[in-house]
């Protein structure tokens, strides 16, 4: 290197010192203005955090309150206790409620089954009336909260209660609730979650809750005897105490002996206010350790990138001495590699489009190549393994006849076959044909090509064909045997009516005979569900209002389902356009769906039904519209879900189904030019989606499929 370039180096060396000694200083300059920023970030967190908890106490309150205004009203005391249990049950926190009358005698208490054997009811209920009774002293509507309830575990239950005033003809007192208020303070966990900051949560009545940093629990228990040696935290606990908000530093001593670190701490303090009570007050304390350590890590990584690249300039310039002597032979080299990379580039293409996946082997069984048809399907390692860690979702059965078909064909140099076998190569069975292609020998990283044609589609679609073929011939079977039992049906029918009129009512075998006849029309309406499979009627579409339609159709699965006590939802939107559809298939399939819907729920549950508008396929068109049948039923099995739409197959118990109803809602569907999907999963319930074609031309004709 030349005195020039060694002199251009130096500087450049000397510029980067410089710059490093010049971001040293403004960090440390700026060191004020950081801790300046973390302490408003601190308080920024820590005031979010009190705005959620202090919703969550107004809404507390709102309960009461509303609870009041219930108890305010003329009732009886079981309609009162009825509806306050359905507090207690929709409320989680709420584990037990006391009702004083105007007089400051219970009336009435509930307690949650759900609060558990640690929660007295002897001890809780004492300490419920007592406050209730405090409560009639203050304006009806004021909050009244209670210290910690020491009969209750845990330390985060307290009682908070109120007066209500009379209604017109009701009766005024007091209604006192226990309440889990950990959940309330759940937001202020989430701010202490980080390892250098602590969270001191004081209570409404000056007692830390156990929420707080233990140690800072025991020091706030110390104050009032060793103030002299925590000055900072002792005004921190003022402000707190006095309900004000801000940020207080702490030094670095002080902040050790608190547990905080060998570094100066920052404390953000606020109170949480609850309408009609009293407060509370949290505040964070973090240490500013992590500043110190980025300020030190940002000098040590300037200074060390510094040196770096003064090492690598060095290295560039006596590389550049060395590169340029070099400089011929490397274009002759590059010349050949060129070429290389275009017949590499070319032999790939060709392969990558090969839809039959194609994978080389070298002569020690490692795969060195993949196509793109077999590299979607092989782990993103297969590349270098061997062929047992390339399929290891394959039984080991499967691999081992693949690496004998690979070993037979290298030894006998000719090609050997796998033709069209079921074989488990990515875990699901499929059926392929596998060659293995052996090569020269002279190139030992590709001695043997293995060739995997996927046959699956093509037996899909033959199992596919077989099924419809095996569908049509169970169309015409149903219609025969639908039409040559209907008619002796309807003699022998004809005839227990004729015996049953004979016999009179009181006879004793006209029961027998009634019986006859229930079966029958059983049987019958079987076969005309036969017959409407086999011969479903033209789709004579006009313009319906799906709204409407969903509407009535709620009404007449009204009796239904209080029989089985189950809840039928709607969810319609305005706006939703016309559907092309035969009103009377349309009503069918929905009321097939919501009756399978509502057989498949447990009393107390369920069915929800909703449309929704399909986003457009091009603008200013619309596509469709989506209708779904939701409910929280039993679910259907995995192993079931793709024979639902079968004929004769059902799951429900003998005797209760036929297996047609979703055959012939599928059937509908498809014949209006719509589409069908379900979804399933056992125990949770199962979705089934319509997608139905908005209003067409109105006189157009849709055929049976």
């Amino acid at each position: 290197m030349n005195r020039n370039a060694l002199a251009s180096v130096l500087l450049l060396c000397i510029a980067l010192a410089s710059v490093v000694v010049g971001v040293v200083h403004l960090i440390r300059r700026d060191r004020a203005a950081l801790v300046e920023q973390f302490a408003a970030d601190r308080k920024a967190q820590v005031d979010a955090a009190a705005r959620e908890v202090a919703d969550a106490l107004d809404d507390a309150a709102d309960d009461l309150r509303f609870a009041g205004e219930l108890l305010s009203r003329p009732g009886s005391v079981t309609e009162h206790r009825r509806e306050l249990l359905a507090l207690l049950e929709v409320v989680g926190q709420y584990k037990a409620i006391v009702v004083l009358d105007s007089e400051g005698a219970q009336r009435f208490t509930i307690m949650d089954r759900r609060a558990g054997p640690a929660v007295v009811r002897g001890a809780v209920g004492t300490v419920l009336t007592e406050a209730g009774r405090e409560a009639l002293t203050r304006t009806p509507g004021d909050i009244l909260t209670s210290p910690p309830v020491a009969a209750a575990p845990g330390g985060w239950y307290r009682v908070f209660a109120t007066a209500y005033a009379p209604a017109e003809d009701g009766p005024g007192g007091a209604l006192a609730v226990l309440v889990d208020t950990e959940p309330f303070f759940a937001p202020l966990k989430l701010i202490s979650t980080e390892p250098e900051a602590k969270l001191l949560l004081i209570g409404a009545h000056g007692v830390p809750t156990p929420a707080s940093d233990t140690t800072l629990m025991d020091w706030y228990k110390r104050l009032d005897a060793e103030a002299g040696s925590i000055p900072a935290f002792a005004e921190l606990v003022g402000h707190m105490r006095a309900g004000e908000r801000g940020a207080v530093r702490i030094p670095e001593g002080e902040a050790a002996r608190l547990g905080l670190g060998a570094a100066d701490a920052i404390a953000a303090y606020t109170p949480i206010r609850m309408r009609g009570g009293v407060h509370w007050a949290v505040a964070t304390l973090a240490t500013t350790e992590e500043l110190r350590a980025h300020e030190r890590g940002v000098i040590l990584r300037v200074a060390l990138g510094a040196i770096l690249v003064t090492f690598f300039l060095v290295v560039f310039g006596a590389y550049v001495i060395v590169a340029s002597r070099r400089a011929v032979a490397l274009q002759e080299s590059r010349r050949h590699a060129d070429r290389l990379a275009h017949l590499h580039e070319k032999t790939q293409k060709i392969l990558d489009n090969i839809p039959t996946g194609v994978l080389a082997l070298s002569a020690a069984g490692r795969i060195t190549a993949v196509n793109q048809a077999l590299r979607e399907r092989l782990p993103p390692t297969a590349v270098g393994a061997s062929l047992p860690e390339a399929f290891p979702n394959a039984p080991a059965a499967v691999v081992d006849r693949l690496a004998s078909l690979v070993e037979g064909a290298c030894t006998s140099g000719r090609v050997l076959s796998l033709h069209g076998e079921p074989l488990p190569l990515f875990g699901a069975e499929g059926q392929y044909r596998v060659h293995a292609v052996p090569l020269e020998q002279l190139d030992a990283e590709v001695r043997v090509l293995l060739v995997v044609e996927d046959l699956s589609n093509v037996h899909a679609l033959e199992s596919q064909l077989l099924r419809a073929e095996k569908l049509a011939t169970v169309g015409i079977l149903a219609a025969g045997i639908a039409h040559e039992i209907g008619t002796p049906l309807g003699v022998v029918r004809g005839r227990a009516e004729y015996v049953l009129g004979k016999l009179g009512a009181q006879h004793a075998q006209a029961a027998g005979v009634q019986v006859i006849i229930e079966q029958i029309d059983r049987v019958s309406r079987t076969i005309r569900q036969l017959l409407d499979f086999s011969r479903v009627q033209p789709a004579l579409v006009r313009e319906v209002a799906l709204g409407p339609l969903l509407r009535g159709a709620q009404e007449l699965l009204h009796g239904e389902a209080e029989r089985r006590k189950v809840k039928v939802e709607l969810e319609v939107p305005e706006g939703l356009p016309a559907l092309s559809a035969d009103p009377d298939q349309l009503q069918q399939v929905v009321l097939n769906l919501a009756l399978n819907a509502c057989d498949a729920c447990e009393p107390g549950g369920t069915v929800r039904l909703a449309a929704h508008v399909e986003a457009p396929g091009e603008p200013g068109a619309l596509s469709g519209v989506r209708v779904t049948v939701r409910d929280d039923g039993c679910g259907i099995p995995p192993e079931s879900l793709n024979r639902v739409f079968d004929p004769f197959f059902t799951t429900k118990k003998r005797g209760q189904g036929t297996g047609l109803g979703l055959t012939m809602v599928a059937q509908i569907v498809r014949n209006h030019g719509g589409r069908i999907e379900l979804e399933s999963e056992p125990g949770q319930g199962t979705c089934v989606t319509l997608w139905w074609p908005a209003t067409l031309a109105p006189s157009e004709e849709r055929h049976a499929v």
